[in-house]
């Protein structure tokens, strides 16, 4: 492996003669992989489903590809067969999978919506004859995305920080459960499947396990109902976008490694590192994640005091799976 590094932000490259994630030019148009590991779209029936992207157009889960070269593809597919057979073998041996390589499994789904949604708004901007209007915040966190992606096939170093925040947790699903979310202008990312659920904030330096550490060191050692890591979701969904930060990073390449290096999250302008929490627009994420088991926004914010919760009691202890129950009074 070589440490040139890629940036398809520099000329806006989004071809499908060059590979994603190298560069290199393709030598025909057959050099593609899929968003979606073949194993999960097999394993949920998902290949013929539909997907939204931003501009409202449809797609289903097997139209969504990369063009990539031959040598990233193996790579790409050695990390998913690690990935299915963790999974598969479920919470215990996900737990022990290295938070990297669980990173750069969902940064390479993540970043292939975004590269597909970026085609299709290149596509839409021909067809209307305007000019692509792309913001340059979410340019910047895509091009870090992308950086951090090429861990994958560039010897590459974390030091400092780690940029990112993992979570595993076992969860007493249902059979064939499959709850999948994204978030592309955050960059978190949810799932849920077999006997765990894995949250992924993709660019926050770890910001949002320290955020959320009361929560995560109360459910430590336990099975959560499905509500519960629904809820532990939407914590991390509302604080991703309450965090105010936009993560600059210093990279240093040498013949060997690429050295990567998270700067201060400090603000000249004293602004909290997250912003004011709302308890009323919690309860709007709370409410699209609890869309399963049918609660409102008026029922979880009755008492805006004390919103609804079934992670924590009033006395803010763990509320065991087995004590809950779903039934209206």
């Amino acid at each position: 492996m070589h440490t040139t590094l890629y940036n398809p932000f520099t000329d806006f490259r989004f071809d499908n003669n060059s590979c994603f994630l190298s560069g290199q030019p393709l030598q025909s148009v057959d050099e593609h992989i899929q968003v979606f590991p073949h194993w999960l779209m097999r394993k949920f029936d998902l290949e013929d489903k539909p997907f939204k992207l931003l501009d409202e157009s449809m797609r289903t889960y097997k139209q969504l590809q990369l063009p990539c070269a031959t040598e990233v593809a193996e790579r790409i597919a050695e990390l998913d067969r690690q990935v299915e057979q963790a999974f598969d073998s479920g919470y215990h041996a996900v737990k022990e999978l290295e938070s990297v390589l669980l990173f750069q499994w969902v940064a390479k789904m993540v970043y292939g919506v975004v590269f597909n949604e970026i085609q299709a708004g290149i596509r839409q901007q021909m067809l209307s004859g305007e000019a692509m209007n792309f913001s340059q915040v979410l340019a910047h966190k895509f091009k870090n995305l992308h950086l951090m992606l090429q861990s994958l096939i560039r010897p590459m170093q974390f030091d400092g920080a780690i940029p990112f925040s993992v979570v595993v947790v076992p969860v007493d699903n249902p059979e064939n459960t499959f709850g999948y979310r994204d978030e592309i202008n955050t960059l978190v990312y949810s799932l849920r499947m077999n006997d765990f659920g894995l949250i992924v904030c993709l660019q926050d330096n770890g910001t949002n396990n320290v955020y959320h550490g009361e929560y995560l060191e109360k459910i430590t050692g336990k099975v959560l109902h499905p509500i519960q890591f629904e809820e532990l979701c939407a914590r991390y969904f509302y604080s991703a976008y309450l965090f105010s930060r936009l993560p600059e990073y210093t990279v240093l390449t040498t013949p060997d490694m690429v050295y990567v290096e998270p700067m201060p999250l400090a603000s000249m302008s004293m602004r909290p590192m997250f912003d004011q929490w709302q308890v009323k627009t919690f309860g709007q994420v709370l409410e699209n994640f609890w869309k399963p088991w049918g609660y409102s926004l008026f029922e979880i914010i009755k008492n805006p005091e004390r919103p609804m919760s079934f992670l924590l009691d009033a006395n803010g202890d763990f509320i065991p799976a087995n004590a809950i129950s779903l039934e209206r009074e």
